[in-house]
């Protein structure tokens, strides 16, 4: 049996949901208090029965047209949509979502998934978004770390200071291997996006405008957890990095233990965002295996919206549509629910 929802402030314009501007905090949270008083919203403290609204990139860089790697989805439009669906989803639940977490794809221009990352005999790099490095490419040297980078890398620390490219090198080698033997999509250059310090790395101004109206109204914090820094390895999921070994099994990075423990403190969590088919895939089979590994009921606790989300399309290009439904059939079928924005949930 459902439970009463909210009505929609009227500061919510969806018409805003695509454009990037300033939010009137200070107007929001006089307005906020005023409708906590009018609705009668406990503090979330008060909760017996724990939420958490997990969401994943929800950031200009994939959701607002013409920037980066906007998400379109077979649509178009996909990102746009989900998050108008999404800010109406956090103000008609407000009273039962106890705590809304945000996951921010974290980017700086010296990474493994960058261009400049890599180069070929002709002093040329690979495209992005139409280039795919796979072993087959290093064994013939079609690609070749770029040794301009090398001394931009905070390395770890089992590498010789004397002999840093050749191990950059047969790192390369090894973490193309790797992604292939674990099942993982193969390398892929990207655009530059969600740039630390740029405004393709804040959350969409209309979601963020609901988490802090959320905040307000509800008396809790809004998390941000980052992720993606390490220039050494992508980090489609927030539980863990693609890669977390070197050739010689020495770590050169770690899963996310503390995040993982504060998303299983919760009663329930529930998960949005983007893109379906590459960060919240990969973020729910890693959540998937550790559950599998903790205890399969725990399973039950996890609601995937399924009109919050959208996968990659790139027409003409590649369109993971059918890989992104495809994970959400597995995650079901391990007893985690997909659901609507508009079904009971509560």
């Amino acid at each position: 049996m459902s439970v009463p929802q909210l009505p929609i402030p009227s500061h919510f314009d969806t018409g805003q949901v695509d454009q990037v501007w300033r939010i009137p905090y200070q107007d929001r949270q006089r307005e906020a208090q005023i409708w906590a008083q009018e609705h009668a919203i406990r503090p979330a403290f008060e909760d017996s029965f724990r939420t958490c609204l997990l969401l994943i990139d929800v950031q200009n860089t994939f959701c607002i047209p013409n920037f980066e790697l906007f998400v379109g989805g077979r649509s178009g439009n996909g990102a746009v949509e989900d998050n108008i669906r999404l800010c109406q989803f956090i103000y008609r639940n407000l009273l039962h979502i106890t705590k809304i977490a945000c996951t921010l794809d974290t980017h700086t221009a010296m990474q493994i998934f960058h261009e400049v990352f890599w180069i070929n005999d002709a002093g040329e790099h690979p495209a992005p978004l139409q280039t795919l490095i796979t072993q087959a490419d290093i064994e013939v040297g079609r690609w070749r770390i770029n040794p301009a980078v090398v001394g931009s890398l905070n390395l770890p620390p089992q590498v010789p200071e004397s002999d840093q490219y050749a191990w950059l090198k047969a790192y390369g080698e090894h973490y193309v291997k790797t992604l292939t033997a674990d099942g993982k999509y193969p390398l892929a250059i990207w655009p530059y996006h969600a740039m630390l310090g740029g405004i393709g790395h804040a959350v969409v101004s209309a979601v963020d405008e609901a988490c802090f109206f959320h905040a307000i109204a509800r008396g809790t914090q809004v998390h941000y957890e980052i992720k993606g820094q390490n220039p050494l390895t992508e980090n489609y999921s927030v539980l863990r990095p693609e890669v977390l070994n070197d050739p010689g099994g020495e770590p050169i990075d770690q899963r996310n233990s503390t995040f993982l423990e504060m998303l299983f403190g919760y009663d329930r969590v529930i998960i949005a965002g983007q893109a379906k088919s590459h960060c919240v895939a990969w973020t729910v089979s890693d959540l998937l295996t550790e559950i599998q590994q903790t205890d399969t009921e725990l399973a039950k606790k996890i609601y995937l919206v399924d009109d919050l989300t959208s996968p990659v399309v790139v027409p003409g290009i590649v369109d993971y549509t059918e890989s992104a439904d495809d994970a959400f059939t597995k995650f079901s079928d391990a007893g985690m629910h997909v659901v609507q924005s508009t079904e009971p949930i509560f």
